[in-house]
């Protein structure tokens, strides 16, 4: 089997000191070189065309991990580029995703995690920490719109007609306890609190029958 081919780039030296000895346990894994900022990271990846860029992404002066995975990506040499990181915010996992970035790990992971995710890395396959994919799923649902029961896009049509609880209860033959039942169900899903809230948010998301 073919050894994989690892750049490291990293601005704290004992971290890549770390990984140097962590990643030399694995047979079918090889550490080609070292870089200590994004600027290096882009011209060793240039010259060395490993299989992997284990990138971090705050590295000191300079530019980013973001960045520098940007301009890999974007070089067409076919180099892929895992984050591994202790950053797992939304804002983080987002930008190096659309910079190009294979996979998004955290440091925290155990020692097979990481050599699992540099093999599917080295093969184009994404590879996420499971907090990352969490975080990942929870933004593609809300992206989608919260899911509204039939009932409640009945009554929140109602609401767009500027009806009152007792007028829907009767055009719904429901009882007014069970209109306001929904409506703060709706108000919970939407996140408002007023009726002209929850109109104007499913006018904006589309909600509305």
């Amino acid at each position: 089997m073919t050894a994989v081919r690892i750049l490291l780039c990293d601005d704290h030296a004992v971290v890549r000191a770390g990984l140097l000895a962590l990643l030399g346990s694995a047979p079918d894994i090889e550490v080609v070189g070292e870089a200590g900022s994004g600027e290096e990271a882009v011209a060793m990846a240039a010259k060395l065309a490993p299989d992997v860029v284990l990138m971090d992404l705050q590295l000191g002066p300079g530019i980013d991990g973001i960045e520098a995975t940007r301009r890999i990506a974007a070089s067409g040499a076919g180099v892929h580029v895992l984050v591994l990181t202790t950053y797992d915010t939304d804002a983080d996992i987002t930008r190096a995703i659309e910079a190009g970035a294979t996979g998004y790990l955290l440091k925290a992971e155990r020692p097979e995690e990481l050599f699992a995710a540099i093999h599917s890395a080295a093969q184009g396959r994404t590879t996420l920490s499971p907090p990352v994919a969490s975080r990942v799923m929870d933004r593609m649902r809300g992206a989608a719109g919260p899911t509204l029961t039939d009932r409640e896009r009945d009554i929140l049509g109602q609401l767009a007609h500027g009806l009152g609880n007792r007028e829907i209860a009767r055009a719904l033959f429901i009882s007014e306890a069970t209109v306001k039942t929904h409506l703060g169900r709706i108000y919970a899903k939407l996140g408002v609190d007023t009726r002209a809230g929850a109109v104007a948010v499913a006018k904006e998301q589309r909600l509305l029958p």
